[in-house]
């Protein structure tokens, strides 16, 4: 009696999931629907002109965070405005040599700092055995999980890193604000055993 029912319950469950994917295939709109931007019904391709395919666009990538200008964070007390003119622009540059695919962001900062991947040092929370320091180019900021060089301050906590494995596994130089990480100074000569 028990088997029947539960199948039975699995019979609807799966209805009601394809039942779902159906309605967007049917009606043409995006899964995401209602959910994370607002749904319009489909046009067909002559009823579109090319501004308002490219406005829709840009509206649907603001409503979703994607590219354009972020919203203004509210400035805290003490701390300078980023002058629009020190913004850099995100690079991606090329991996770091001798460090591995996935999980180098220590690795990539030590090719950055000593000029070779040091082994000890692929672990971003060994970078805390550095003394604390500062923010200045050339330190080291560091949380769990971590780490990325400080190139220069573009104001406020803002500075240009050098930030490998930044995101979708690339090494990327570009703006990132410093707040809620330690920098460590890692010219320091008390941390001679690196390697």
């Amino acid at each position: 009696m028990i088997r029947i029912v539960l199948a039975a319950l699995c019979c609807v469950v799966v209805s009601f999931n394809a039942e779902a994917r159906e309605r967007h295939k049917l009606t043409g709109l995006h899964k995401d629907c209602g959910v994370i931007f607002k749904c319009d019904p489909p046009m067909s391709a002559g009823d579109v002109t090319e501004g308002e395919r490219v406005a829709r666009g840009r509206y649907i990538s603001r409503e979703m965070g994607i590219g354009g200008v972020a919203p203004k964070r509210a400035q805290r007390s003490g701390e300078r405005a980023v002058d629009p003119r020190h913004r850099v622009a995100a690079a991606i540059v090329s991996h770091p040599p001798g460090c591995p695919a996935r999980a180098f962001c220590g690795c990539g900062a030590a090719v950055r700092v000593f000029g070779s991947p040091i082994r000890s040092l692929w672990l971003a929370a060994n970078w805390f055995r550095f003394p604390r320091s500062a923010p200045a180019s050339g330190m080291v900021a560091v949380r769990r999980h971590h780490v990325f060089v400080l190139e220069a301050h573009l104001g406020g906590d803002q500075w240009q890193v050098y930030d490998a494995n930044s995101g979708g596994h690339a090494t990327r130089i570009h703006a990132r604000s410093i707040n809620g990480y330690v920098i460590v100074n890692p010219h320091a000569s008390q941390y001679v055993s690196v390697q």
